[in-house]
């Protein structure tokens, strides 16, 4: 897909020159830049509005925005600026994340979910983090519309402050070559690295882990990164060591232990292992579903019984 650049300075006035919509990060012989075409914004005078016709542009804007799926009262009460930017501020936006696949009707959730991005100026806010996306993080141009919607707070994240750091640490850990991002492991990047992401790999290495084993841990299950350390992992490692008397090298073997629900699925299987006087390793006795778990319960009482009978 041709990917044409959209505001040239030739385009408008020589003075003076709309500056939200110059992509000072546009390269043109960048090999990836020719893939996001970017909408020719529209200038028109402006008259004077009476109070009147601001109640006609606001009713416009409801409705627009109802037709998005995206609550009006949330979104005014979530982004005061709202009331004041023009219908076409919202359009450009919609017209932006058009371009890179995302239908209308997903669009609405994602607006709703972050009502800031209905008065950002494309060129400025979102169109460096695709860019970012395609060149640094080298997400094809096809499955960057699937990190968006995995993840819509890519949206609203800075590149210097949040992605770009989030990726170096995240590249320093081991995502790389056949380890690196993907559309469905780009939700990473929205993390901080002082308070999200280097707790966690500071909290398994207090385990006794080495820096390479806690990068093969998070590589085989990059859902350690994002779980709450209090809320999660330790209280997952507290029944696992005191009530399941288990070895921090099975945890090893099996990161996955800690996606798995404490109260839903590790305490109940458990339970009924210990009321069988059975044992079982982590991964069968939580990877399989609920009959299949079920199933491997009847099939050791069935063995029971062969052996009795026998």
């Amino acid at each position: 897909m041709a990917i044409i650049e959209l505001y040239p300075k030739f385009f408008f006035p020589q003075n003076p020159i709309p500056k939200p919509f110059i992509n000072s990060n546009f390269n043109p012989k960048s090999k990836k830049s020719h893939q996001i075409s970017k909408p020719i914004a529209q200038f028109s005078h402006q008259p004077t509005t009476t109070t009147s016709d601001r109640g006609i542009i606001f009713r416009e804007k409801v409705l627009y925005l109802e037709k998005l799926k995206v609550n009006p009262e949330k979104a005014f009460k979530q982004n005061p600026n709202l009331r004041c930017v023009p219908l076409r501020t919202l359009e450009a936006v919609e017209q932006c994340l058009s371009a890179i696949g995302i239908q209308r009707s997903q669009m609405g959730r994602i607006l709703d979910m972050l009502p800031q991005l209905l008065t950002c100026e494309p060129h400025n806010d979102i169109y460096p983090i695709l860019d970012f996306l395609l060149d640094e993080v080298e997400i094809p141009y096809h499955d960057v519309q699937k990190s968006i919607l995995r993840c819509p707070r890519l949206l609203v994240s800075s590149v210097e402050n949040r992605l770009r750091p989030a990726l170096c640490f995240l590249r320093e850990l081991g995502f790389v070559a056949p380890h690196s991002l993907t559309c469905q492991t780009t939700l990473l990047l929205v993390s901080s690295v002082e308070d999200t992401l280097m707790p966690k790999v500071e909290f398994l290495m207090s385990l006794g882990f080495t820096r390479a084993e806690v990068s093969k841990m998070v590589l085989r299950s990059h859902g350690l990164l994002t779980y709450s350390v209090a809320n999660n992992l330790v209280p997952k490692l507290d029944f696992f060591l005191n009530e399941m008397k288990g070895d921090v090298a099975e945890l090893k073997r099996f990161p996955h232990f800690f996606s798995f629900s404490l109260e839903g699925r590790i305490k109940p299987r458990h339970a009924m292992l210990v009321r069988l006087g059975l044992s079982l390793p982590l991964r069968e006795m939580l990877q399989v579903s609920d009959g299949g778990f079920e199933s491997r319960l009847l099939e050791f009482r069935f063995s029971e019984l062969d052996v009795h009978s026998g």
